[in-house]
């Protein structure tokens, strides 16, 4: 049976969390009962709730989102469907039909997904699908949330005869109010509203020459309002027939509410189960805003919580844009106990209180940021003694306050028991209270519990050194700028670093070495050989991660290496294979070019066919007779590897075409005449230019002519004049 205190929710700062739930809640019943939130009693019903956060969570990602299930509460309905004879308002109605159509949808749609929410669907199934109290509401009250015409044939007749009236009102107002106003009676108004009934705006000099009641005047007295005297008959019969509706409509009601009173259990349920879907609504964005996650629970005695973050620390930062460290903390059967210890605002409470908080949430229902290789079993109860240890109410000192506690702690503490002590043995004198505070942990050593506590005394870092089953730890601190790393360190007892600290606050060194010789030497020698092991460890832990750092880069340069290489590969072998093609083609045509010589030399038909076939039979017995989808594969890797070189040798082109255009771009342009020594621009036969025409010149190259535009071309000799 789980049994955890009031003491130990606050001591962890629960409600904290609890109030940012209770937040994020959208319905006021939700918000209630997400601060009444408490660790479950047994293990079953706290596995559901968790797979129901966790489900609610999967929900977020998946394309099958959770419809709307927020509702207005009824619990006013409740309260009198309860009482005998009560009868409630139409609005009332209409909220009910709501509520019992949001919860039918949301019935329907996890029976629908069961799949993707078991344990959702299982909670569903708690409640009873049914579309009487829609039918019976929607038979009555329409979607404004009013009565019905045909709500009864009573009603029916009784609103008809209603409107036969009005129509009578108006017609007969209308008739009066044409013959005053031809006979100069009325006021510019003409007409107004008394007493919800529309009256004649009489001049106070006319008022007895107008048949009708006065309902009132003007505040000035120069109006007299008067409602008509035919109007006047026909108004107090529609009074007469509003009278009969509204005792029609209250029977109507009072039938209504009885026969929706049965079902009052039901609407209890329907209530209860949509502010349940609120709250797991509620958790599972909660741990979508910290990460939280389901680890393993497992009925073995281990607690590791991987890479773990303070909830409210973590969100917290994250709103002043700070970074959270977390932590990574381990209990086993063979490490029950953790001792942690260094100089203060180092971290060792957070430390303390997240692995308290995070046990409490998940044995709440809620999903916590750790890693997901992390697992835990559940504890029966959490004992803490933390904060302020004074207790006013009681008249108690620190020291007393604290003994109480310690003989709670002997009282309940067993091998199913965590429990958090912060600067354990403080309160009293340093020798006596850290002799009492080592049998108080090594008593809970015995008892096999769990356990995480803080503290200075040298006595007890060297008994969690003894002890089998028990571990130091400390907070790393920079060894230079004594300035908290925020990480815990398992294996070994923590300097408080309390020269040091004194030191870098501006204490002369006299005074401190003068407080050095008032204590014992061996105490000294062995705070400082564990400062100077602390420090060696923040080193090895910078060296670590610098190593880490640089293994990362290496291997991503590896990669790239790898990734160039297959690229270079891939080059060479197209340029293999487009060589190897070509030599071949050489080949060939150099053979073609001796037959055509020799057949030029004696034209004799029979040896050129006969030399031709021999080059084919030749070439053809290299070639192995590929499949048709062989062959579509090698005609397109030959297409591939001709476009890749034709690109790559388009591109060098370029590159010796921009490089041969460069010097011309720099040089002076010289007008070309006739008589003038040129050369094409990317050609090496000089000529001279016999005429100019049109932009165009006739060059002589000896040989022969041609006609070139004369911006491609160069000078090489000026004609001599």
């Amino acid at each position: 049976m789980i049994s955890i205190t009031e003491k130990t929710l606050q001591d962890l700062q629960f409600p904290t969390v609890l109030e940012t739930i209770s937040a994020i809640c959208n319905t006021d019943i939700g918000k209630q009962k997400a601060l009444e939130i408490t660790p479950f009693k047994d293990k079953e019903t706290l596995m559901k709730a968790l797979m129901q956060t966790s489900e609610y969570v999967s929900s977020f990602q998946n394309n099958n989102a959770i419809p709307n299930h927020g509702f207005d509460a009824i619990t006013h309905e409740i309260r009198f469907l309860a009482i005998e004879d009560s009868f409630l308002e139409v609005g009332s109605f209409r909220k009910i039909a709501t509520i019992s159509s949001t919860v039918n949808f949301l019935l329907s749609y996890f029976k629908k997904f069961e799949d993707y929410y078991p344990n959702l669907n299982s909670r569903a199934l708690q409640v009873e699908f049914t579309k009487d109290i829609i039918t019976m509401t929607d038979e009555i009250v329409d979607k404004y949330g009013e009565i019905k015409d045909n709500a009864s044939p009573d009603l029916l007749n009784i609103r008809r005869n209603m409107n036969t009236v009005r129509g009578k009102v108006n017609q007969s107002f209308g008739t009066a109010l044409t013959q005053y106003n031809a006979l100069g009676y009325l006021d510019d108004i003409k007409e107004s509203f008394v007493q919800n009934r529309r009256v004649l705006a009489v001049l106070s000099m006319y008022r007895r020459k107008v048949k009708g009641s006065i309902l009132g005047s003007s505040k000035t007295g120069s109006i007299a309002y008067i409602e008509p005297e035919a109007t006047l008959n026909y108004s107090r019969e529609l009074s007469n027939l509003e009278y009969e509706e509204k005792e029609e409509i209250t029977r109507i009601l009072k039938q209504l509410t009885n026969q929706i009173r049965p079902f009052l259990q039901l609407l209890i349920d329907y209530q209860d189960f949509l502010s349940d879907i609120d709250v797991i609504a509620a958790k599972a964005k909660y741990a979508n805003r910290i990460n939280g996650i389901l680890p393993n629970i497992t009925d073995n005695r281990r607690l590791y919580f991987r890479e773990a973050f303070h909830p409210i620390l973590y969100l917290n930062n994250k709103q002043k844009n700070e970074i959270t460290h977390p932590q990574t903390i381990e209990l086993a059967q063979e490490n029950r106990i953790i001792v942690i210890s260094g100089p203060n605002a180092g971290g060792k409470t957070i430390s303390l209180k997240t692995v308290g908080l995070l046990q409490l949430m998940l044995q709440s229902g809620m999903l916590i940021p750790v890693h997901e290789r992390s697992e835990t079993f559940l504890f029966d109860r959490i004992l803490t003694d933390i904060g302020d240890n004074q207790s006013i109410e009681n008249h108690l000192s620190t020291y007393s306050y604290r003994l109480k506690n310690m003989n709670y702690f002997l009282k309940k503490c067993n091998r199913k028991t965590m429990f958090l002590i912060d600067e354990f043995g403080t309160g009293s004198d340093p020798e006596l209270g850290g002799a009492l505070a080592e049998i108080f942990l090594e008593e809970f050593y015995h008892r096999e519990a769990f356990g995480i506590i803080t503290t200075h005394y040298s006595n007890l870092k060297i008994l969690a050194n003894e002890l089998p089953f028990a571990t130091n730890a400390n907070m790393l601190f920079d060894e230079k700028s004594l300035e908290p790393m925020y990480k815990l360190a398992l294996g070994q007892a923590g300097s408080s670093f309390t020269f040091e600290v004194a030191l870098k606050n501006g204490i002369p060194f006299g005074l401190i070495n003068r407080a050095k010789k008032k204590i014992e030497v061996g105490k000294v020698r062995f705070d400082k050989t564990i400062a100077t092991l602390q420090k060696e460890r923040s080193k090895m832990e910078k060296t670590s991660q610098t190593l880490k750092e640089e293994e990362t880069k290496a291997r991503e340069e590896g990669k790239k290496m790898e990734t160039i290489n297959v690229k270079i590969k891939q080059k060479l072998e197209s340029y293999q294979e487009l060589y190897d093609s070509n030599q071949k083609t050489i080949y060939i045509g150099n053979k073609i070019e001796d037959i055509a010589e020799k057949y030029f030399n004696n034209k004799n038909k029979k040896d050129l066919i006969a030399e031709f076939l021999k080059i084919i039979e030749i070439e053809n017995s290299k070639r192995k007779k590929a499949t048709p989808k062989e062959a579509k594969a090698i005609v397109a890797k030959k297409k591939e590897v001709i476009e890749e070189v034709t690109v790559h040798v388009e591109e060098i082109r370029k590159e010796k075409k921009e490089k041969k255009l460069k010097p011309v771009i720099e040089k002076i342009r010289h007008i070309l005449k006739v008589g003038d020594r040129v050369r094409m621009l990317d050609g090496k036969a000089v000529g001279s230019i016999e005429t100019i025409e049109k932009n165009k010149a006739n060059v002589n190259y000896g040989m022969f002519m041609s006609k070139v535009s004369l911006d491609e071309l160069e000078l090489v000799e000026a004609v001599k004049k």
